[in-house]
Order: C-alpha cells, then sequence, then structure tokens
C-alpha cells in the first residue's frame, strides 16, 4: 500500500511537466528534435530532454548506444518505489556494461549564465533551472544536475570512472546523488509510463525497453512534437513566485518543474 501511495504521488508529481501553465503563447518554445531521445516501452512510450551542456561524454554515449541498438529489449533490471528505476545493462542486472570503454565523470559542469533561471540563493550559492532541468550551482561559475523526480543519470559502479551504459530515471528527489553521479537529461513525456514500471530488485516479472531511438532518427511523422515553457518568460516567473509566497524559505528546487507539453 505505501509503495502504491508513493507511485501515486509520482505521478501526480510528475503531472505538472506536461499540464499547460496559464501562459501566452510566447512563453512556449518549441523543443528541437535533436534534443529528444524516444524510449518505447513495455508500459508505452517516455521522452527525454537531452542537456549535453551538462554531460556531453554521456548524451554522445547514449545516442550512439541507441543507434547500435544496445538499448534495445533490456530490462528495467532494479526499480525502487520513492528512488530510481534502472535499465541498460547489457545483461539486465547490476555491473553490466556495453562493449565501449567506461566515461569519467561529468558530475560538474560551467554553468551558462545567459541560460540560468534562480529559483533560491543562499550563502552556498544558487539552484535554478538551465533548460527544463535543475541545477544547482556554487555561486559563481561551476554547477551540477540536481537530483529531482523525473532526472535522469548515467548509473556506475562503486568507482566514479565506471559509468558506461546503465541510466536510470529518478521516481522521487533524492538530492544525495548530487556531485555523485552524472546528469544527463529530464524525463520530459511519459510520466505516468515510468510510474507504471514494475518494481522489485530485480521485479518478479520487469518492464522492458523496447526500442530506444533519438528522435532526429525518426521519421518525420513518428516524432514526438512537444514545447516547454521559457524558464525566463513571465508565466514562469509567476510560477516561482507563487511558490515563493506559498512555501517562503521552505521552497526547495525540486518542488517546482518547468512544464512540457504537446505541440497544438
Amino acid at each position: 500500500m505505501h509503495r502504491l501511495r508513493r507511485l501515486a504521488g509520482f505521478a501526480a508529481l510528475l503531472l505538472a511537466m506536461t499540464t499547460a501553465a496559464p501562459a501566452a503563447a510566447g512563453d512556449w518554445r518549441p523543443i528541437p528534435d535533436d534534443r529528444l531521445l524516444v524510449i518505447d516501452t513495455s508500459r508505452g512510450r517516455m521522452v527525454v530532454f537531452l542537456q549535453p551542456e551538462f554531460a556531453p561524454k554521456a548524451v554522445e554515449r547514449i545516442l550512439r548506444l541507441s543507434r547500435e541498438g544496445v538499448y534495445d529489449g533490456l530490462l528495467f533490471h532494479r526499480v525502487i518505489p520513492g528512488f530510481v528505476a534502472q535499465t541498460g545493462n547489457p545483461d539486465n542486472r547490476d555491473g553490466g556494461v556495453s562493449a565501449l570503454p567506461d566515461l569519467d565523470p561529468e558530475f560538474t559542469f560551467r554553468v551558462p549564465a545567459e541560460r540560468f533561471v534562480p529559483v533560491r540563493q543562499s550563502a552556498e550559492g544558487a539552484e535554478g533551472f538551465v533548460g527544463v532541468s535543475p541545477v544547482a550551482t556554487d555561486g559563481r561559475a561551476r554547477g551540477w544536475g540536481a537530483y529531482c523526480a523525473g532526472v535522469v543519470g548515467m548509473g556506475r559502479q562503486e568507482g566514479v570512472r565506471t559509468a558506461n551504459s546503465e541510466i536510470f530515471f529518478m521516481l522521487a528527489p533524492a538530492r544525495r546523488l548530487d556531485h555523485d553521479y552524472t546528469v544527463w537529461g529530464r524525463l520530459a513525456d511519459g510520466a505516468g509510463v515510468l510510474a507504471a514500471i514494475a518494481p522489485g530488485e530485480p521485479p518478479a516479472s520487469p518492464d522492458r525497453m523496447i526500442r530506444v531511438r533519438p528522435a532526429a532518427d525518426l521519421p518525420e511523422a513518428e516524432r514526438p512534437r512537444l514545447e516547454m515553457t521559457d524558464p525566463a518568460g513571465p508565466a514562469f516567473t509567476r510560477r516561482i513566485a507563487e511558490a515563493r509566497r506559498a512555501k517562503g524559505a521552505d521552497l526547495g528546487l525540486c518542488d517546482l518543474q518547468v512544464p512540457i507539453r504537446p505541440r497544438p
């Protein structure tokens, strides 16, 4: 019962990603095809917004493995309600890797100041958004992806230089993962699909990724058509102000999502 409540809460939280904010047409920006990864699963379709400015090597690896078909058919081998859903290991269990070499960590990156939209600030730094993804910063030029619900990261073994092919989807915030696992994107569509993935370590009847492809590689008629609220626009600025009034000092970065919806 507790698992069901957590999953329902996660689905409700991520529903905000595709719920249209009371925004004018000018507040919305089309998401380019080369920013999207399409994951067709046994539960339905999920779409990930890619953030190569956070982790260029990880994004390059994900796209290459997708194009080579390595991800097709792989199981969600570890799904912990209220935490993560993991997949991407060729042997369908922790420890599996692709034929490619392991990746160096991309835990931090240079924050593009012109694209950073702050939500909260403290003596330690600032938190906000770059694109649709939550980011924390040291108050200067360095930042890192914040592990809120819907964020997608690279799995690894104990060593920090062991990321290879495994990926995981956050089912709830877990900021303890910040600085320690590479963030490479955020779920853009398919919150209900992710919430329905069978739980277990491993699941008794695991779900799988049937096919994974860059959206730009799909026939045009099959590509997802999504748009995002401009994080620097009036609608999201109002949303931040409303959240500050409602939560005051208790406002956390993971309390907000940059809305994404199908293009009209």
